[in-house]
């Protein structure tokens, strides 16, 4: 009898791949029924075994990676017009399910969508997966079921990750440009110590002249990145790896966050950053109806500034003593400036929070959009010194000998 590789879904949805030895797929299917799996696919093993075998391996790959945020704004987007044009949870979660491209995400969605089904809340169900659908997006999703609002907060939602997506977009674009310079950079750097140094330092040697300081010092470099380039790899990714671990570290972290608000040009934008996605989120909880206590306790994850976050938990505790939001924020005026507290206070004056928040945030998001245009421009001379101060270091080292030798003569 012939061995099969099967894959069969259980009675959770997931799927499930093995061998069985049966007299025929027939068999084979009556065999996974009684163990309560419905037969997928079936292959006879060998050559088809081990096809089956690396696609099942591909599939595995593809489930591991991330869901990215334009898909979860595409489901929210489509999941609140569904639900506007009458249709059950349930059956916009199947029809999203089909559609969706990632295996990953359509795994998720098919799993939410048996939850639903079986009588649990949406918002249950997406807490079940907190890397994908966050505290604010989950919290979101509890008032907009409690209150009968659910298309509604999906669209805000929506909405709300569309505005996240061209800030990150923006900022992205900035850095591409000086980001990739110093690599190529760096790879040229490389390039001529590996090639064209040793070649230099063969003719120093040769003519046994007396070799200033930097001039040892780049042979030096060049001479380990020749001898021992797997070993320098090891020792740089090694450097990347440890820079991470001393980051992760609250108190050291917390020193290099107040520091990089010092920064020129950066100081200003991650301020704008902050101060945007703090307006645009707060306004986002509070017109889904979220109370503004747990509205700052939600803001406060999604703020990338350790001091920023830290300045909203504390207004958090100040606000639960009764306090206002503008009077408690007044305290951090190095890091939200006197418009931002002002505003606060207007809305929190007149009732209408969720709309200057919101007015707040589309002026903030242009400030940065007009910051990250000219970024390039501010930034191209100051890259433009940092490769003349290098190339002028490493000209000045090799020639200064040549130079030496020539005089002597």
């Amino acid at each position: 009898m012939p061995s099969y590789i099967y894959t069969a879904k259980n009675k959770r949805g997931e799927d499930q791949t093995n061998h069985i030895i049966a007299v025929n797929k027939h068999e084979l299917a009556a065999i996974l029924r009684n163990q309560g799996l419905v037969l997928i696919s079936a292959e006879i093993a060998g050559r088809k075994k081990e096809i089956s075998y690396y696609l099942n391996i591909i599939k595995r790959i593809k489930e591991l990676g991330t869901v990215s945020l334009v898909e979860k704004m595409m489901f929210s987007r489509h999941l609140s017009v569904m639900i506007n044009a009458g249709l059950s949870l349930n059956q916009a979660l199947k029809a999203l399910a089909k559609q969706t491209k990632s295996p990953k995400f359509k795994k998720i969605i098919s799993q939410i969508e048996i939850d639903v089904s079986q009588g649990k809340s949406f918002s249950k169900s997406l807490k079940k997966y907190p890397k994908i659908f966050n505290e604010l997006y989950s919290n979101m999703i509890e008032v907009g079921e409690a209150g009968g609002s659910l298309s509604e907060v999906l669209k805000i939602l929506a909405e709300q990750m569309k505005k996240n997506h061209e800030l990150i977009s923006r900022v992205r674009g900035a850095m591409m440009y000086p980001a990739v310079i110093v690599i190529a950079m760096i790879g040229i750097g490389i390039l001529m110590m590996i090639m064209v140094v040793p070649k230099l330092t063969e003719v120093f040697e040769e003519l046994n002249v007396e070799l200033p300081l930097s001039t040892r010092f780049i042979m030096f470099i060049s001479s380990f990145l020749k001898d021992n380039i797997i070993f320098g790899i090891i020792i740089i990714i090694s450097l990347i790896f440890a820079i991470k671990l001393i980051m992760r570290n609250k108190k050291i972290k917390r020193s290099l966050h107040g520091i990089y608000l010092y920064f020129p040009i950066f100081g200003s934008l991650i301020k704008k950053i902050n101060s945007a996605r703090l307006s645009r989120t707060l306004s986002s909880l509070i017109e889904s109806g979220v109370p503004i206590v747990k509205s700052l306790k939600v803001v406060a994850n999604t703020l990338s500034n350790i001091r920023f976050k830290e300045a909203i938990l504390d207004s958090t505790k100040e606000i639960q003593k009764g306090k206002k939001l503008s009077d408690s924020l007044s305290k951090y005026e190095n890091l939200y400036t006197p418009m931002v507290i002002q505003m606060i206070g207007v809305g929190e004056e007149t009732g209408s929070l969720s709309d200057i928040l919101k007015n707040l945030a589309d002026f903030y998001e242009e400030e940065i959009d007009n910051t990250t245009k000219n970024m390039s421009s501010v930034l191209e001379p100051i890259i433009m010194i940092v490769i003349g101060a290098a190339v002028g270091f490493f000209a000045i080292s090799m020639i200064q000998p040549m130079y030496s030798m020539m005089s002597g003569i």
